[in-house]
């Protein structure tokens, strides 16, 4: 049977389907409007291997729509509009069952590409259904994205990956004909990232190596076999986040030299330079951040620049852009900041804005005290007045820790010194 496992195993129906529960669950965003077969327009976010393209294939068969699929990399203007013909002609205007339009990594497409969708989709010729890895915000025309409700797919939990791994051994017509124990799962999910493609083609390709009918599964093997066979599974394209991975890390570990070397190999291999450009920028706030402001100035500067030349010559300039933030001092101070605000709002609610620094624009909210005892700063010596601006029930709480180096050390001792009574790093 030359079907891969990953297809085999592919769901069928929603029963069957592992994870996204927020979306269809019992009380999942999707769950009634799939039962009710009112299905808009929309796009699947989220990494690789997540079941983006199996869901597509379960709304349209639960709905009992026609199904239509394009992928972003191989199809152009004139394969749209193809599908779109057949689509009008099996579907048709004011009906509930138009047909589903699904577009894998539909971020690929071009701007004209994306226009070519719009009255489709307006017209209520099509139920588009898009998938991407990248944040449709950036990477969907604005036209196209206002019409498609944007729904966020989780990667898989460890639980669900291991009960992928079971029902292959059940359930397979292959795989549940051999004896195999899975005794340790640690090398499988660690080198799957979380793709639950990936997985199924590392579990087949181990248990196709075995010729014995009685398999077990350890790290060591594992990792031995896949050692032997890294050709095999990296062909289908799943190392791209490997190396992405491995360039980020470069970078934020403050080496240059392996930085060049993992952008090379994805320059080399195809890799969208603003794909590239984009995780530069993220970088430069979430690992740099105020330890060197001007590396998200620089990084901003490389999209910006990247997103006009294009390639090739635009290797030059993301080798500049990663060069200097491998060099540049690091600081993760303000992504922790932001972490530690958001968990403080899920777990506090909405509290109320304290009275002083609430806006009074009517009479009524003057009466109520909004705004009183409120310090204008530059009416005060050194343009500072100390008063709380967090909410009572968290007042004092420090969220921003300064890292230790000379910007940031910099920026702590003028908190220490204005806030004498708060700030004590």
């Amino acid at each position: 049977m030359n079907e891969p496992l990953a297809e085999r195993l592919r769901p069928k129906n929603l029963d069957d389907y592992i994870s996204q529960v927020h979306l269809v669950g019992k009380d999942g965003a999707l769950t009634k409007q799939i039962k009710q077969g009112l299905i808009p327009s929309m796009i699947f976010w989220g990494p690789p291997g997540i079941g983006k393209t199996t869901l597509a294939n379960i709304i349209a068969s639960e709905s009992g729509r026609p199904f239509y699929t394009l992928s972003a990399i191989s199809s152009g203007v004139k394969d749209v509009r193809e599908v779109i013909e057949k689509a009008k002609a099996s579907g048709g205007l004011f009906t509930t069952k138009n047909p589903i339009l699904f577009i894998d990594e539909i971020h690929r497409f071009s701007k004209s590409q994306q226009d070519s969708l719009l009255q489709a989709v307006e017209k209520g010729w099509v139920t588009l259904i898009g998938a991407t890895t990248e944040n449709p915000s950036f990477e969907v025309i604005p036209a196209l994205l206002s019409r498609c409700q944007v729904y966020i797919l989780n990667s898989f939990s460890k639980n669900d990956l291991e009960a992928l791994l079971k029902r292959a051994i059940e359930k397979d017509e292959v795989i549940s004909k051999k004896n195999i124990k899975l005794k340790e799962t640690e090398a499988l999910l660690r080198l799957s990232g979380g793709d639950a493609r990936k997985l199924l083609n590392i579990f087949e390709l181990i248990v196709n190596s075995e010729t014995s009918e009685n398999i077990t599964i350890t790290n060591e093997a594992v990792l031995q076999k896949v050692q032997n066979n890294t050709v095999r599974y990296d062909k289908t394209g799943e190392q791209h986040y490997d190396i992405i991975s491995a360039f980020i890390k470069s970078i934020r570990g403050s080496d240059p030299n392996a930085a060049v070397y993992w952008l090379a190999r994805m320059i080399e291999g195809g890799e969208d330079v603003k794909f590239i450009a984009r995780r530069l920028l993220i970088l430069a706030s979430e690992d740099i951040g105020n330890a060197n402001p001007t590396a998200l100035v620089i990084a901003n500067n490389t999209f910006q620049a990247v997103s006009t030349i294009g390639h090739p010559e635009s290797r030059i300039i993301l080798s500049q852009c990663a060069t200097y933030l491998a060099c540049s001092p690091k600081s993760n101070a303000s992504y922790q900041a932001i972490n530690q605000a958001q968990q403080i709002v899920k777990n506090t609610g909405d509290l109320s804005v304290p009275l002083s620094i609430r806006n009074a624009p009517t009479k009524l909210m003057k009466e109520l005290g909004y705004g009183d005892d409120y310090k204008y700063a530059h009416s005060y010596e050194n343009n500072f007045a100390e008063q709380e601006f967090l909410p009572d029930e968290i007042k004092n709480t420090t969220l921003y820790n300064p890292g230790n180096n000379s910007r940031e050390n910099t920026q702590r001792e003028f908190l220490k010194q204005r806030w004498k009574n708060k700030y004590k790093y």
